[in-house]
């Protein structure tokens, strides 16, 4: 029973494993290696993943969700018609689609998957990924960063001599640039950074600007599905920039509207984005005290690497051609799989130990008493440095603050600010400390952070050796196993509709999506096609459902282009 690699994406997913001595990416109903992060909720309240519901998106927008990758670990909610989803749970619908997927393919039940998530995903939102692979059905016992798989992928764990490398991975919604050094079989991340909420999608909004004010058009004055239809057309002009300009042209409120925009008009109003690709860029470089004329190979990853405007940025920045022979938008699911062959620890998989270092900086909240007596109060005092190979174990001590203090407590946080209340909050321990003058009674801090991301505080009394332990797992937005045994049975009463039935669903969304964006008699012919269709469908007569199938797409390439 193989173990599965899966890239859990902000736009597309995929699901593949390691068989016949290499990696293979499992396609989906469609034959295709990528499935749209999209989920919708259907009239008949069955789940639709996918290729489906990316056409209801534009058709129905009030019943669809995507890009919700970027919401794992919050509170947000996500309400598609009368059901309310977390980004969490909307992501196991889509590794439940993944999984049916390769069981079917395989012949064989799926249990187990190793999730990638961004490198500078924190401990909360990588909680939230196991959490979706978890309510899908799936043992996750592995998480793995995508820069990390996306350097197994193109099998750098198999090399030899001495090498460093970096990987620049821009997705849909997320960012992460990674330093890695291969050296006897070790791979070592030597530094991350990145940015949770800077991906493709900002690109995308940046041109839909430009647009709208060419236009005129007030994007607030729009319906659900005329925004959908927008940025549909706005995301398809993204991908086939020339050399100098495009021409963006949508169909709005039964308006045709088009604007011509230029290349450097373009990555003009692109330069905030572009800076903080540079910023992180930096802070990776700076951490791993690497040059880049030490660096010998740059690997994209990413779907938003194909962008004309980030290929320049990328070889103007690095003055070389990075490696891309394998697709982007594929380079994670591959090197999941191998990451999956580790762990099976397949022969055809050379042996080496893969190191990870620790995202955020660690630390607690501090006070300090300067000479003139003022108290400094939301210090952050950092013990384990971000970008520290894991695992890991540091201590620090502190002293009492007060005169004749019977406790010490310590706030526990993640994050790179001065300032204690300015990070992220991840759990308070509290101590009985005897009674004694300021500073004569103090405690070390002991942070102990493991290869999954689980920290363990332990606090020691000095003077008594009373000890004190809190293992930081349970975050906002992380359940308990009973709560998980809960959530599972409530998302069991919704359904993912049949494979075998997926075709013909996409066709139906497929032509709703076309009878919006078209008038006149196009639409009434679209209107008649589709009435037709369902009255077939509810024949059950598969032989009229397939023939009239092959007719009704002809109809719809026709139409799409």
């Amino acid at each position: 029973m193989p173990i599965m690699g899966i890239d859990l994406g902000t736009t597309n997913s995929l699901i593949a494993c390691f068989m016949n001595s290499q990696p293979t990416i499992i396609p989906n109903v469609f034959g295709e290696n990528l499935t749209p992060s999209i989920v919708s909720v259907m009239d008949d309240g069955q789940i639709s993943v996918g290729k489906i519901a990316k056409e209801r998106l534009i058709s129905h927008p009030q019943m669809t969700a995507a890009v919700f990758k970027r919401s794992m670990g919050t509170k947000k909610q996500f309400k598609l018609g009368e059901k309310v989803f977390t980004a969490e749970e909307l992501s196991s619908f889509v590794v439940k689609k993944l999984k049916e997927d390769a069981e079917i393919f395989l012949g064989e039940k799926i249990e187990e998957a190793i999730i990638s998530v961004p490198a500078y995903f924190n401990d909360v939102q990588r909680r939230a990924t196991k959490l979706a692979g978890e309510l899908a059905g799936l043992k996750v016992e592995r998480i793995v960063n995508e820069p990390t798989a996306a350097a197994l992928a193109y099998g750098f764990h198999e090399e030899q001599d001495y090498t460093k490398f970096l990987v620049f991975d821009l997705g849909g919604g997320t960012f992460d640039v990674s330093v890695l050094e291969k050296y006897d079989n070790i791979m070592e991340v030597r530094a991350v950074a990145g940015d949770i909420f800077l991906g493709g999608e900002d690109f995308t909004e940046i041109l839909e600007k430009i647009f709208l004010d060419k236009t005129k058009l007030n994007f607030e004055d729009l319906s659900d599905s005329d925004k959908a239809v927008l940025k549909k057309s706005i995301e398809t002009a993204k991908h086939s920039f020339s050399r100098s300009n495009i021409k963006i042209t949508s169909t709005i409120q039964e308006k045709t509207y088009e604007a011509n925009v230029l290349l450097n008009e373009y990555t003009s109003k692109c330069e905030d984005l572009l800076t903080r690709l540079r910023t992180s860029i930096k802070v990776s470089m700076n951490d791993a005290k690497i040059s880049l004329d030490q660096i010998d190979n740059i690997i994209l990853s990413g779907g938003a690497t194909n962008l004309p405007i980030i290929k320049d940025f990328v070889g103007k920045l690095f003055r070389r051609i990075p490696l891309s022979s394998i697709n982007p938008d594929e380079v994670v699911g591959v090197g999941a799989a191998v990451h999956a062959a580790l762990k099976e620890r397949d022969e055809a998989v050379s042996e080496i130990i893969l190191t990870d270092v620790c995202p955020f900086t660690l630390g607690v909240e501090s006070s300090s008493k300067q000479p003139n007596g003022i108290f400094y109060h939301d210090l952050y005092s950092p013990i384990i440095e971000r970008n520290t190979i894991i695992p890991v174990s540091r201590v620090e001590r502190f002293f009492t603050l007060h005169d004749n203090q019977s406790i010490i407590s310590f706030k526990i946080f993640q994050g790179e600010s001065r300032k204690a209340s300015e990070n992220s909050f991840m759990g308070e321990l509290s101590i009985p400390i005897p009674k004694a003058p300021a500073g004569q009674e103090g405690a070390d801090v002991r942070f102990t952070y493991n290869i999954n991301g689980i920290l363990e505080v332990e606090v020691t009394v000095v003077s008594s050796g009373l000890k004190k332990t809190l293992v930081i797992d349970r975050n906002p937005g992380v359940f308990t196993q009973d709560e998980i045994k809960q959530k599972l049975n409530e998302l069991a009463a919704y359904k993912i509709h049949p494979r075998e039935k997926e075709e013909n669903r996409f066709l139906i969304s497929r032509g709703e999506r076309l009878y919006q964006e078209s008038l006149g008699s196009t639409r009434i012919t679209l209107g008649m096609e589709l009435t037709n269709f369902d009255a077939v469908l509810d024949s059950q007569d598969e032989r009229k459902i397939r023939d009239f199938a092959i007719k009704f797409k002809k109809i719809l390439d026709d139409l799409d282009g």
